[in-house]
């Protein structure tokens, strides 16, 4: 059964447009995938982190993404991954991965946040109330996932103060659109400092979800659903956590 996201009198939104996927290419995604495959450990690892038996699906569905293992492909792949390496070694966070972790925890923080205010602002009502309701039960769960994985590396973020404006309906979808494109170049940008397969494959599963998040909202208020075309841009740590210091308060 369809259902529509009704959201201005000349415009709808279909809830299967949530499902809409964000054509990524990542370099390192094929050869992090088939280590777990290889890996009885790292596949453990994945699935522990991602969460249960839904992370079956996950782990097959990203396998997919890859796809063929024709010879082009193949040398496609290792020449970009060659070349996305040599670029993003120098910016490898000195804390390694439980750095990254928290990092990517800190920001998950912030959305579960800040969407759980926007359901509480009274600003939403019917299919889009309902809309933000499961990006936002998505975001929950990326928080508990990633503190499960902080803490089996070392000790989680402390979850940080935050506010957000939320003055009108269209404000709050802008905001909501502009945080979920961060947090999909946010994991794009660190996805070649990753160095455990496990948590990588989880990074990459999150990634996928906040993409898809981003392009429904981009799709709401008007804008490209895809900004970057076939490619998506990926972001610092730096470039991201400038953007979000506004909504902390310290």
């Amino acid at each position: 059964m369809r259902r529509d996201l009704r959201v201005a009198p000349d415009k709808e939104i279909t809830m299967s447009e949530l499902e809409t996927q964000e054509q990524l290419d990542e370099p390192r995604a094929k050869s992090a995938l088939e280590q777990l495959e290889s890996d009885h450990y790292s596949r453990g690892r994945f699935l522990k982190l991602v969460g249960g038996a839904g992370a079956v699906g996950a782990f097959g569905m990203l396998v997919a993404a890859c796809g063929g293992d024709d010879k082009k492909s193949k040398t496609t792949a290792s020449t970009m991954a060659k070349t996305t390496a040599s670029t993003t070694s120098t910016m490898a966070p000195k804390g390694g991965d439980l750095e990254i972790v928290n990092y990517a925890l800190t920001l998950e923080y912030l959305e579960a946040a800040f969407y759980a205010a926007a359901i509480d602002s009274g600003l939403f009502k019917g299919a889009e109330l309902e809309a933000i309701k499961i990006i936002g039960q998505h975001e929950q769960e990326h928080v508990t996932a990633l503190a499960a994985a902080a803490k089996s590396l070392g000790t989680p973020a402390t979850e940080p103060k935050a506010k957000f404006p939320l003055e009108d309906r269209m404000s709050v979808l802008k905001l909501a659109a502009t945080v979920e494109n961060l947090g999909a170049a946010a994991y794009l940008g660190q996805a070649a400092n990753i160095q455990d397969a496990g948590i990588l494959a989880a990074g990459l599963s999150i990634h996928s979800v906040e993409a898809r998040h981003a392009a429904a909202l981009n799709t709401l208020i008007g804008e490209n659903f895809v900004p970057d075309g076939a490619f998506a841009k990926a972001a610092t740590m730096d470039e991201v956590l400038a953007a979000v210091k506004p909504f902390l308060v310290a």
